[in-house]
């Protein structure tokens, strides 16, 4: 295990308080890796895997680097988490994502057991950035999001600037497009 520590703001007395401001440190680790990511050469996505707040694994969109379509940032990040625990599926962890996870990404989550997955930027951010996997989440399920998105432990959280990734993505000339 990484023994990074989030940056938080502000110390809290209540454990919602604390959880709240955890996750949103961990998701402002998961949209600088989505940053460095883009300026890296690949895709505007992070992931960060915690387990009993500790990172267990971290990982930028790999996509386009490693001409492999599921190196998504999360998928990368759930392959090295259970590399290094040696067990394929992390029932004690949290997915902490830059955006909003893709179908595979989601699928890829649940296979490893994962409950919670958190994420900054809605799917409609990716889509105005050109990342539209809005048709193969309509194709899968009919419609662009899942039914039960709180059964599937997925929770949305509000930080600042959670489009930073594809704000540089659109920066960078060089890149090379989906």
């Amino acid at each position: 295990m990484n023994n990074l520590s989030p940056d938080t703001d502000t110390d809290t007395d209540t454990d919602t308080d604390t959880d709240t401001d955890t996750d949103k440190a961990f998701l402002r680790q998961a949209i600088r890796l989505a940053v460095t990511s883009v300026h890296n050469g690949g895709g505007p996505f992070g992931a960060v895997i915690v387990i009993n707040g500790e990172v267990v694994a971290s990982a930028g969109n790999q996509v386009t680097l490693n001409c492999d379509p599921t190196a998504h940032a999360e998928v990368e990040a759930i392959r090295m988490a259970a590399r290094a625990l040696g067990d394929p599926h992390l029932p004690d962890a949290t997915l902490y994502a830059s955006c909003e996870p893709c179908p595979m990404c989601l699928a890829a989550a649940h296979w490893a057991h994962i409950p919670r997955i958190v994420f900054a930027a809605p799917q409609e951010t990716a889509n105005q950035a050109g990342f539209a996997d809005g048709n193969i989440a309509e194709q899968l399920y009919g419609q662009t999001h899942p039914v039960r998105p709180q059964r599937l432990g997925l929770c949305q959280i509000d930080v600042e600037d959670p489009a930073a990734p594809f704000t540089a993505w659109h920066l960078k000339h060089d890149r090379q497009a989906y």
